[in-house]
């Protein structure tokens, strides 16, 4: 004879198997599992930023070396057209100057400090990253952190919006060749410092070593946020 269940346990074991079936259905978006490795974290997190229509970037430093020309702040959106518009933070004998920057269509324009209107420019002759690479899924942020080595898992927090999220920080090395192709004058190795969120979002990158020429070691500290944002980005 075959074993009847009562029908009040029927349905509670149908609703336990749709609730499991949500559950997982949830996890459709990639978010970082308890028991992925840290290289896992950083190609998800690569593999997001690469996918994302547009993010804001907000780049500072605390002190850039006496005598040299670079930059101590940049805050824009970017997208994968390419395309960024916002503004740098140049210090030009030892004074700062905000310089409202626009790249797209393969050019960069600039607004340069005593000079009327926009110029065509080189951000290497002021020692600034290329706005237009820095969305590169090659040679831009993202790239570092499949090319960082020795790396660590560290702590987790909550934090984001409403303390929502868990952030986890993750280190490692990075030699200049990669580096390079976000600050064009760094050389050696630099200690490198990612925060992910558990949904694969890059939040922060930390990076420390020799951005300018027989200086000391400074830190660069990069922040993203606003993943999925469509800027129109336009030549001026």
């Amino acid at each position: 004879m075959p074993l009847r269940l009562p029908v009040r346990q029927s349905l509670l074991g149908l609703l336990a198997v749709l609730v499991l079936t949500l559950v997982g259905c949830s996890g459709d978006e990639d978010p970082v599992s308890d028991d992925a490795t840290p290289e896992e974290v950083m190609a998800l997190a690569k593999m997001t930023l690469d996918e994302t229509s547009g993010v804001r970037l907000d780049l500072q430093t605390e002190e850039v070396p006496a005598g040299v020309t670079g930059i101590s702040a940049a805050t824009g959106v970017g997208t994968h057209a390419p395309a960024f518009d916002g503004t740098l933070t140049v210090i030009l004998g030892g004074q700062p100057f905000e310089v409202p920057v626009i790249g797209v269509d393969g050019t960069v324009w600039a607004q340069i400090p005593l000079t009327p209107g926009w110029s065509d420019v080189d951000p290497a002759d002021y020692g600034a990253p290329d706005p237009l690479q820095l969305m590169s899924t090659d040679a831009g942020f993202s790239s570092l952190l499949t090319q960082t080595t020795g790396l660590e898992e560290g702590e987790s927090v909550r934090g984001g919006e409403n303390n929502a999220e868990v952030l986890t920080e993750y280190t490692g090395t990075l030699p200049d060749s990669v580096v390079s192709n976000v600050i064009p004058s760094a050389s050696g190795d630099f200690d490198a410092t990612y925060t992910i969120s558990d949904g694969g979002e890059l939040r922060t990158v930390e990076l420390t070593g020799v951005f300018y020429p027989e200086t000391d070691p400074i830190t660069y500290t990069i922040g993203f946020d606003d993943y999925g944002i469509e800027p129109d980005i336009t030549a001026p």
